[in-house]
């Protein structure tokens, strides 16, 4: 799988329809290489024009920001901004909330002025416009339950996006207890991903698996690489990691095209 650099297209006197952001999770991590993988898949399948930054992509900051390092955060921030800003990007699709949220709303004050989008958003956008067909596939019928994650659903209001995908599916979506605006966190958000948890009775990932497994859905649907770490080690908590799989609505897509 070739993709091109927003360097490449920019040094034959091209644009892509948009950047991809793919995320230090996306770049480094093991599980969520695999949606980078299929969301780049579903562009190609769907002929979008898309670009990475590749070794020009740095962190966002949203960790060092989130963990008190403001100075940190800036640096990283202007960094980004700069290689943005020279290749003239407009439009920006990422499959990490943390990078849409910091991208969105943090790098404006900053210099750094884009159209941010996240990847169900973008996908929910194809779909619409008769670029992108879903079908049910071996999902056909299936119950699957929707994890909110904290920076797309209560810090962006992003909620619909991500089931109207699902629901095109022809598969029964079931909601946990808290859901939307109500939705409980995975334990990662704010930089807890990077530290221990502190004294407590019960981690909250396992907590929100308790959850998830109590709609007796065999899918566990998210949109963020922290969420399905930590709903993934909640899985294997309760030993339901072989019946209960835990998948980026990406990879759900690509899965039912057989394009993974």
């Amino acid at each position: 799988m070739k993709i091109k650099t927003y360097a490449e297209y920019i040094a034959t006197g091209e644009t892509p329809e948009i950047l991809f952001w793919v995320g230090c999770a996306g770049s480094f991590d093991q599980r969520a290489q695999k949606v980078t993988k299929a969301f780049a898949k579903i562009l190609n399948h769907a002929g979008v024009e898309f670009a990475v930054l590749g070794t020009e992509e740095g962190c966002t900051g949203d960790p060092a920001k989130r963990a008190g390092n403001e100075f940190l955060f800036q640096m990283q921030a202007a960094n980004n901004i700069a290689v943005m800003n020279e290749y003239g990007v407009k439009k920006v699709v990422t499959a990490c909330p943390h990078c849409f949220n910091t991208i969105k709303n943090e790098y404006p004050s900053l210099g750094g002025n884009y159209e941010v989008v996240h990847h169900t958003m973008f996908l929910q956008q194809l779909l619409n416009e008769g670029r992108l067909a879903v079908e049910g596939g071996s999902f056909k019928g299936k119950k699957i339950t929707y994890h909110d994650s904290c920076y797309l659903g209560r810090a962006n209001g992003v909620y619909e996006a991500p089931r109207e995908l699902l629901e095109a599916f022809e598969i029964e979506v079931i909601e946990m207890k808290r859901c939307k605006s109500n939705g409980l966190c995975c334990g990662a958000g704010g930089a807890q991903m990077f530290k221990e948890a502190e004294k407590g009775n019960k981690e909250i990932n396992v907590e929100r698996a308790e959850e998830a497994l109590q709609t007796g859905a065999s899918i566990v649907a998210a949109n963020c690489p922290f969420c399905i770490t930590m709903m993934g080690d909640g899985m294997k908590h309760f030993n339901k990691e072989d019946e209960v799989k835990v998948m980026d609505i990406a990879e759900i897509i690509a899965s039912a095209k057989d394009l993974i």
